[in-house]
């Protein structure tokens, strides 16, 4: 059992009995697993709590009187907001190192392939398509990023922002990656347009659905509601329909052989996020407390961002046809990615 400020009454070395209390290893914390992992050991209890050890309340309070961290950040509820560890066990160095990996696969591959000079037989159609609707699409990825980056301050504990902000810190690299390869494949191309993307993502027709979606989701206050909109609603029914359906598909039909490794680590880092994710909802939606409480929630936030996800989606369909060599119709991949969305949602026990 957790030792807690009301359990102890005290802060003195050896009031409190731990999980490790009597072990020459000290551990603090139940593990999910037989040991602790080395995850664990960097994430669990880091985000304090007057619930757990905090003998003196919250260090630092704001002038209402609330703690840095408040359990109404979130409709949800949970009745141990601590039993979450993310599939991924990403932490800080982790996350460098891979990311630092992603970096240097992403900037080899455009680079080599402007020396080759690959871009230079993009077919022209596709070269308009990566100009105005890659471009376009960066502002998407953008757009998510900082969402959960402003999601992850309210997160009641580490774990639970650790895999926020991860999932941000992914969002924003992709937009990166996009941004840089478009321009440097544009400085060897003729009448190269580096503001097309930006004006087709304000002005465009086929893009402002998906503004709506992801502005929708920016705009809402609880923090859960937009980690799980993001990856559980908008990612299969918007992001991999775009990413997979389209990019991945088509480039090379269209003598593009760059973008698609470009693209495909963010197609890994969604896995990565999705898993996370899932875990987190199955853990609240099955709550012995409140499960029930946040079932019902969940399935609010289904509908209201499954609607918006689908009317973007629906809006993206012209694209497909624009590209000369069209290998995938944008019914098929659609149908897919609501298959996707229907055997997400079934692992946490809800339906669209």
């Amino acid at each position: 059992m957790v030792a807690t400020s009301s359990s102890v009454g005290s802060g003195a070395a050896g009031a409190a009995t731990f999980v490790g209390s009597t072990s020459r290893r000290y551990n603090y914390y139940q593990p999910k697993g037989k040991r602790a992992t080395h995850y664990e050991d960097m994430t669990v209890d880091v985000q304090p709590d007057p619930e757990r050890y905090l003998i003196q309340d919250w260090i630092i309070s704001f002038n209402d009187g609330k703690g840095a961290y408040v359990k109404e950040n979130t409709k949800a509820r949970s009745s141990n907001w601590h039993a979450f560890r993310a599939p991924d066990q990403e932490w800080e160095r982790t996350h460098y190192q891979r990311q630092s990996k992603i970096e240097t696969m992403v900037q080899s591959v455009i680079g080599n392939a402007r020396k080759a000079g690959a871009h230079m037989v993009f077919d022209k159609a596709w070269l308009r398509i990566l100009q105005v609707h890659l471009g376009a699409w960066k502002h998407a990825e953008f757009g998510l990023g900082t969402s959960l980056m402003q999601a992850q301050r309210y997160g009641y504990t580490q774990m639970i922002n650790n895999a926020t902000l991860t999932n941000s810190s992914y969002k924003l690299r992709l937009a990166q990656d996009i941004t840089l390869y478009l321009a440097e494949i544009g400085m060897d191309i003729d009448g190269w347009d580096d503001t097309a993307g930006k004006t087709a993502w304000l002005e465009d027709p086929i893009w402002q659905p998906t503004r709506e979606a992801i502005e929708t989701i920016m705009g809402t206050e609880d923090y859960l509601e937009q980690y799980f909109a993001i990856n559980l609603v908008f990612e299969p029914l918007v992001g991999e329909l775009f990413r997979s359906g389209f990019l991945m598909q088509a480039a090379a039909a269209n003598n593009d052989f760059v973008t698609p490794p470009v693209i495909s680590a963010a197609e890994a880092d969604y896995e990565r996020n999705l898993a996370n994710t899932i875990d987190l909802a199955y853990m609240l939606a099955n709550d012995e407390e409140h499960g029930p409480h946040n079932h019902a929630l969940f399935t609010t936030w289904v509908k209201k961002h499954g609607d918006l996800a689908e009317k973007a989606a629906t809006a993206l369909q012209p694209i497909w046809s624009q590209p000369h060599s069209k290998p995938v119709a944008f019914t098929d991949v659609q149908e897919v990615s609501k298959e996707r969305l229907t055997r997400i949602l079934s692992e946490i026990g809800l339906s669209r």
